[in-house]
C-alpha cells in the first residue's frame, strides 16, 4: 500500500509539474491579470469643450513616467511617449531641441491650473488657453505641450513660443510621421474652441495624423467625417 501511495504521489507531482510548465493552473500573475484587465483605448477619442473624458478612461489608460532635460517628471500614455521620443531624436538630429513641458493632468490638477492662471492672467485669457476640468485633452495622456530650447535658453512662455514661427514650422513638418497632429491650428478657433497653439500636439496614430495633415483639417472635422462615414 505504501508503495502504491508513493507511486501515486510521484505521478501527482509529475502532473503538477507539467501543468505548471504548460500553464494549466488557470491562475495569472498579478501583473498579467492587471495588464489583461486593461481595455484597448481609443486613440481617436475626442475630448474638447463639448466632449467630456470617458468615465472609464483613466482606469484603462497605461501611463509611463518620463523626465525631461530639466529634471521635471511627467506621465504620458505609453505609445504617445514612445513616439514623442522618436520625434524628439529626429528633430535633435536637425539641431532643434524640444522637451516635454506639460502632459497628463488629473481633473484636480486641471482645476488648480485654471484657478492659478485666472489669478495671474485673468479669466478671459484662461478661457482661451485652459480647458474646463474634465474637458481637457491632457486628461487622456495623449496630449503633450512642448517647450523649445534656443541658444541655450528654455522657451516655454506662450507668447514667446508663438513668436518662434520658423522653428515651429519645421517641427510641425515632422509630426505626422510620428502619429502626432497640431491640435489647435491657425484659424481653427471656431471649430476647436481654442486659439492657435503651436506647442500642443496630440497623438492619434500615423495613418490618421497623415490624413489630417494632408487635408489640413481639425481633429473635430476628422472625427466628424469618420462618424458620417465619409
Amino acid at each position: 500500500m505504501k508503495r502504491l501511495i508513493k507511486i501515486l504521489a510521484l505521478i501527482l507531482v509529475a502532473v503538477l509539474a507539467v501543468c505548471a510548465v504548460a500553464g494549466c493552473s488557470g491562475k495569472k500573475t498579478e501583473k498579467s491579470s492587471e495588464k489583461d484587465s486593461k481595455k484597448t483605448i481609443d486613440y481617436l477619442v475626442l475630448v474638447n469643450k463639448n466632449h467630456k473624458l470617458p468615465d472609464d478612461w483613466e482606469e484603462n489608460v497605461v501611463l509611463k513616467e518620463a523626465e525631461n532635460r530639466y529634471g521635471e517628471k511627467y506621465l504620458v500614455e505609453e505609445k504617445t511617449l514612445e513616439n514623442f521620443l522618436a520625434l524628439q531624436k529626429e528633430l535633435a538630429d536637425e539641431g532643434i531641441i524640444i522637451e516635454l513641458d506639460s502632459t497628463y493632468r488629473s481633473v484636480a490638477e486641471q482645476q488648480k491650473l485654471w484657478d492659478d492662471w485666472t489669478v495671474e492672467y485673468g479669466e478671459d485669457y484662461v478661457k482661451k488657453y485652459v480647458a474646463v476640468p474634465g474637458y481637457s485633452e491632457h486628461h487622456t495622456g495623449l496630449a503633450i505641450d512642448i517647450c523649445i530650447e534656443k541658444d541655450g535658453k528654455r522657451i516655454n512662455d506662450n507668447d514667446e513660443m508663438i513668436a518662434e514661427e520658423e522653428i515651429f514650422e519645421e517641427i510641425h513638418k515632422h509630426l505626422a510621421d510620428h502619429g502626432f497632429i497640431l491640435r489647435y491650428i491657425k484659424n481653427g478657433v471656431a471649430i476647436t474652441g481654442y486659439d492657435y497653439e503651436p506647442w500642443h500636439f496630440r497623438y492619434v496614430g500615423v495613418d490618421a495624423a497623415k490624413e489630417i495633415a494632408e487635408k489640413k483639417i481639425t481633429f473635430e472635422e476628422y472625427v466628424g467625417h469618420l462618424k458620417a462615414g465619409k
